[in-house]
């Protein structure tokens, strides 16, 4: 052990003279600094240069904390268009906040929303979305971006990548990090101000990172947008599921627009050779059932098969897919209901769920200026154990001065 940190503090550009925690060897001081969560690490970087030299050289730090028990399992809140809108990590077990850089601004588009974030390795990664530009006509009307982003966290900078052969927002997506891939499935153009209309695709997209380029795979089986992604198995079994959506719309009374939601998923088998052909999976439930699909997330489980959650108003349900099932089981009520026309978030953060709610809040606070502004309200996270079928809760106070609405903040994990 000593060896290895040793080595990663040989990256580091600290004078001789200068100790990390007095009276320790550095590699030993090293291992301890590295132990601290990642979102404290701004507010302690100020304590001594010696820390901030340490804190500050990301590529050592992070082969320190590469190890999942010194890792912490980090959620990415992105409260509206990332460009005009800072993001935040969030870390519950410390209920710290740290803000993220703005992406980089396009003055001709505005109002991103509909996009995907994914996170790989030390990486984060921002995928096309529905936005509005001023060079098209009419400007009213929204458009899907191909544009991908990545929010390096060892340089901490945002850069531009090769776009995506088709434009797309609302689309399925899974990072396959043993390949260093990413996959796309789906999507359209449709728009959070908007409740229906927008176009559909099924087109198909395979990311290779290292070679930095964009490959068609097969199409869906139909057009799909509104959908969710997630793998399933590892290795020759892996699989690529595509649940959820909706495809074809129809009229009230020849004039509204609505919805045709698909109560099914498909299913790709994703070999080290290439991409496999589209199967169907039948009805997840009956017509009598819910309407549509609830908001979606996977725990990773030993056997390579993920149990998949789904939160549909204040019920969390359990997908059961095997010979005799094909549908969703109830597994747990949530203690404390969501106040009236509120939203709710769902993420998974080590191994449990985490339904969140923003309460409202009437403190008022001042800044420089001597405004007075309100703060935004209080996150209410309720956290469930799916092994030991518990549920606790925790309470914190976001940095935002605006309402957080989960229905168009987008999440994602990450491991830092």
């Amino acid at each position: 052990m000593e060896t290895y940190a040793s080595s990663s503090l040989s990256q580091l550009q600290i004078n001789e003279t200068q100790t990390l925690i007095p009276g320790l060897p550095n590699d030993i001081a090293s291992l301890i600094l590295s132990l601290i969560p990642y979102s404290h690490h701004a507010r302690i970087k100020p304590t001594c240069k010696s820390w901030h030299a340490f804190l500050s050289s990301t590529k050592a730090l992070f082969s320190l904390r590469r190890h999942p028990r010194r890792s912490n399992h980090l959620l990415i809140i992105f409260p509206q268009d990332p460009s005009i809108s800072a993001p935040y990590l969030f870390d519950p077990q410390n209920l710290a906040w740290r803000p993220l850089p703005h992406m980089p601004c396009n003055p001709n588009v505005y109002g991103l929303c509909n996009f995907t974030s994914i996170s790989m390795g030390p990486n984060l990664y921002v995928l096309g979305g529905s936005l509005f530009d001023t060079r098209s006509f009419p400007m009213d009307r929204p458009s899907p971006t191909s544009s991908v982003f990545r929010f390096n966290f060892v340089d901490f900078l945002w850069e531009e990548l090769c776009p995506m052969l088709s434009p797309r927002g609302s689309f399925a997506c899974v990072a396959v990090p043993d390949s260093g891939q990413i996959i796309v499935a789906g999507g359209g153009s449709r728009h959070a101000w908007f409740g229906a209309a927008g176009s559909r695709i099924s087109s198909v997209e395979r990311y290779d990172v290292g070679k930095g380029e964009w490959v068609a795979i097969e199409g869906l089986p139909r057009y799909r947008a509104g959908c969710v992604g997630f793998l399933s198995g590892d290795g020759e079994e892996r699989e690529f599921w595509v649940m959820g959506g909706y495809g074809e719309s129809r009229t009230i009374s020849g004039i509204f627009p609505v919805d045709e939601y698909y109560k099914d998923a498909v299913v790709m088998d994703l070999k080290k050779s290439g991409c496999g052909k589209w199967r169907e999976v039948g009805d997840m439930w009956s017509d009598a059932g819910r309407g549509r699909l609830g908001k979606i997330v996977v725990v990773e489980e030993d056997e390579g098969r993920p149990a998949v959650f789904m939160l549909d108003e204040n019920e969390i349900f359990r997908y059961r897919y095997d010979m005799a099932s094909n549908s969703w089981q109830g597994e747990s009520i949530v203690p404390r209901k969501a106040p009236r026309n509120s939203s709710c978030g769902f993420a998974v953060l080590d191994g449990e769920l985490h339904v969140m709610t923003f309460l409202r809040g009437d403190d008022l606070v001042k800044t420089r200026r001597s405004r007075q502004q309100k703060r935004g309200g209080t996150l209410f996270v309720q956290i469930y154990h799916p092994k030991k079928k518990t549920w606790r809760s925790l309470v914190t106070r976001p940095p935002f001065y605006h309402l957080l609405d989960f229905k168009t903040a987008i999440m994602c994990t990450i491991r830092l």
